[in-house]
């Protein structure tokens, strides 16, 4: 009877026929609050390695088509296991581009991230088989560490960015579009736009309420936009050519496997589907005031990784549970999964445009830098959070300082791994991330417990 209940009282509801203006006003919220999350890893993945102009839109579209379909998977689950059921949010994550930047920069490109993928996907699928079991590994104080690590492993991405992104994009647009000295690494024009995209990010976030606080970064970059127009860094002169209506294609990247990458991002894997525990529970403890089943949590992991594996085969970059929209539910009480269907669907129309996926290709790298600072400052400090939410023992100080020393010291450091094989160097000194979370994870097993 619950699904025929049309009334406001059906957005509170799993299940129902809440109003269709609500619903979608409410949908539109969750794009509005993950949408800018979900194009950046992919412009930046593209910028890392040079593709095309019609390979970029293809990566974008790949991406939000499998973010869509990774949501709806998760909401509808098939056969009652393979999806969580609980109204979630997934898309292309943050949390894998300091791995991801390594490999692409390496010359493995999309093929060898997509091989990655394939591995990672697995060990995903893996965790969730045997989530009650290994979940017991990797305490708030570990998973912490991680979010924390890729958080300021982001930081040279984004100031990189706000200065105009590297020198040889710069040359490669200037011949190719012409445009003017503007997109010139390190100059005041770059630095002034992204600046000023930063300060309206700010405001919007911390003097407004409502949809323009939650749409702070996307309003953000809107402004800024128009700045890099007025300073002639945008050119639409591809967007005209890219056709309205396209599907993203099979294995149009390709799809290799190496070893050290499909090391990297495995792990990431498995931690990440240790994180979407946590959203799991936040979501169901705070819209529908109960923790999540068993079953609702491995079938949720193993969908996730499941996903990605057919992400890897479409040419789409890693997804995961979104933070963010989790907050939502948790503000608003609103868990109707129609709503978050309608969420879905925005998603799926918008990677079906290749003339979407053309526009986003023309935000300027330091409009980006500057609305995406603020998104890996807050991806450290919800990592600070979950460490903080244990008591912060010496022991635990050890574990947090020591792993995040290591893996931002040794990734930093150009040639600390230099003598080492060039496979070892992928795996442990390309990315921080790596190395920190073997170092949260081996000191959390071998250091003594401290009494209470």
């Amino acid at each position: 009877m619950e699904r025929s209940v049309p009334n406001r009282e059906a957005l509170f509801r799993l299940n129902g026929r809440p109003p269709f203006g609500a619903s979608v006003s409410l949908a539109l919220q969750h794009l509005v609050a993950m949408i800018v999350g979900c194009v950046t890893p992919p412009i930046i993945i593209a910028g890392v390695i040079g593709l095309s102009q019609a390979d970029r839109v293809l990566l974008i579209q790949a991406s939000l088509v499998m973010s869509a379909v990774s949501t709806l998977l998760q909401l509808y689950p098939i056969g009652g296991r393979f999806g969580s059921g609980l109204p979630v949010i997934l898309g292309v994550s943050f949390a894998y581009v300091p791995s991801m930047q390594p490999i692409a920069a390496s010359g493995g490109g999309v093929s060898a991230i997509a091989g990655a993928m394939l591995v990672g996907g697995a060990v995903a699928i893996l965790v969730g088989i045997f989530v009650k079991k290994i979940r017991l590994l990797f305490p708030p104080v570990i998973t912490g560490t991680v979010v924390f690590t890729i958080g300021l492993s982001l930081y040279p991405t984004a100031i990189n960015y706000m200065a105009g992104g590297t020198a040889n994009t710069y040359q490669l647009v200037v011949e190719t579009k012409g445009l003017t000295e503007a997109l010139v690494y390190g100059s005041w024009q770059n630095w002034l736009v992204a600046v000023l995209t930063l300060a309206a990010v700010m405001v919007l976030n911390h003097h407004t309420k409502g949809f323009c606080k939650l749409a702070s970064i996307l309003l953000g970059m809107c402004f800024g936009y128009v700045l890099a127009l007025l300073f002639g860094m945008v050119s639409f002169a591809d967007v005209s050519s890219a056709a309205w209506f396209s599907l993203p294609r099979l294995l149009h990247f390709g799809v290799t496997f190496d070893v050290p990458s499909c090391i990297a991002i495995g792990l990431l894997f498995a931690i990440n589907s240790i994180q979407a525990i946590g959203d799991f529970t936040a979501t169901t403890v705070g819209g529908l005031e109960r923790n999540p089943t068993d079953q609702e949590l491995q079938g949720g992991i193993i969908a996730y990784g499941a996903t990605n594996i057919i992400a890897a085969l479409f040419g789409g970059l890693p997804t995961a549970t979104y933070s963010q929209n989790v907050g939502i539910v948790t503000t608003n009480k609103v868990v109707n999964r129609r709503v978050f269907a309608l969420a879905g669907g925005f998603l799926l129309l918008a990677g079906v445009s290749p003339k979407f996926a053309a526009v986003l290709t023309t935000i300027p790298q330091c409009v980006l830098g500057g609305a995406t600072i603020t998104v890996f400052s807050t991806i450290a400090m919800t990592g600070m959070k979950l460490i903080a939410s244990q008591d912060l023992t010496a022991r635990n100080t050890t574990i947090v300082g020591l792993s995040a020393a290591l893996g931002v010291g040794i990734s930093q450091a150009a040639d600390a791994l230099s003598q080492f094989p060039e496979s070892f160097t992928m795996i442990f000194g390309k990315s921080p991330v790596v190395i920190a979370t073997l170092m949260a994870v081996l000191l959390n097993v071998i250091l003594p417990k401290e009494s209470a």
